[in-house]
């Protein structure tokens, strides 16, 4: 097949790139970069099958040639990048959306749209299946987000019905491994640069809220499943193991092999207080459950960052430093 991956050069969208390609197809990756990084795909810059576009997909989307399938995996994902970027997060999951699909329409492709258990809010229903509606703040810290989504899950679903589009909506929930940003804000990147770094680890409140966190890994291989089947879902992908934040910490602490503190900082608005899937229709309708093991996807996530670390290191050691006027002091205060 050939296959459009919006957003491929973010986290979850560059590993996609990378299993789609391993399966023998071709992709077009458009990414405008926003938050998206090229080294995730530099890996793949050179491979005959690739073909990297910096775009903006809210203005347009146009891909001559042939296309069997576009998967719209483009959205800033964690709370630090959409509260930074509240507009272009609405934008991409209206217009990017809109856009994505009439390409797939053009095309006669499968559509799939990455949607998110945020759609589910801050749950009543534990845990939450595609049926719940959920319990979203339409004007909250988190609302860009949540609500670009819940439109976006509306507008394919309007078109799968009034333009006959074969479509698909994924329900993605907190997934994590390689090539996270340590930035992002989101708890498993920040504990293991906190722990590799020797940094007491930040939990928000008292550390109850609970996460139910899935390996890069098995997240794509659920997209793949629903690329080559026929369901429309919604189809919650996720890990149903379902663990505490404050535990969460204590297991990073102990896969990373160091004795660090944890302290406690207040608590964003509109965190969820719970979070689990119900994975019995992905059980039924694509055979998939999640195999990797937290500890082992754990261990795998925090090598890559400690890689990403020591070189983050090397090159610091050797860019020049700015050269020191004679009258200017050896130290100042910073301002």
């Amino acid at each position: 097949m050939r296959v459009v991956v919006t957003g491929g050069a973010g986290f979850v969208g560059s590993h996609l790139c990378d299993r789609l390609l391993e399966l023998g197809d071709a992709v077009v990756c458009l990414d405008s970069l926003l938050t998206g990084k090229m080294a995730n795909i530099a890996h793949l810059v050179d491979h005959p099958h690739f073909d990297f576009r910096c775009e903006d997909i809210t203005a347009a989307i146009d891909v001559p040639g042939p296309v069997d399938a576009v998967l719209h995996f483009a959205s800033p994902a964690s709370p630090v990048d959409y509260q930074r970027f509240p507009l272009e997060t609405l934008k991409v999951g209206a217009l990017g959306t809109l856009n994505a699909l009439e390409a797939a329409g053009r095309k006669g492709a499968r559509f799939i749209l990455a949607s998110t258990s945020e759609v589910y809010g801050d749950p009543q229903v534990h845990p939450q299946p595609e049926e719940y509606w959920g319990n979203v703040n339409p004007i909250g810290p988190r609302s860009m987000y949540d609500e670009a989504k819940r439109y976006a899950e509306a507008l394919v679903s309007a078109y799968r019905v009034a333009q006959d589009l074969d479509t698909a909506i994924v329900r993605i929930f907190n997934t994590y491994g390689p090539r996270m940003r340590p930035d992002d804000g989101r708890a498993i990147p920040t504990f293991v640069t906190q722990a590799l770094t020797g940094q007491a680890l930040t939990v928000t409140g008292d550390g109850t809220q609970t996460r139910s966190v899935c390996y890069v890994d098995d997240l794509v291989e659920g997209v793949i499943r629903v690329l080559a089947g026929t369901m429309a879902g919604p189809l919650n992908i996720g890990n149903p193991h379902e663990m505490s934040i404050l535990d969460l910490a204590r297991l990073v602490i102990e896969v990373c092999g160091v004795d660090l503190p944890i302290t406690f900082t207040p608590r964003p608005g509109d965190d969820p207080l719970i979070r689990r899937p119900d994975i019995t229709r992905a059980r039924a309708e694509l055979g998939w459950a999640p195999v990797v093991d937290i500890r082992d996807g754990l261990g795998r996530t925090i090598d890559w960052f400690r890689a990403e670390l020591s070189e983050q290191r090397a090159e610091a050691a050797h860019m020049p430093h700015p050269r020191r006027s004679l009258d200017q002091p050896a130290s100042s205060p910073q301002s």
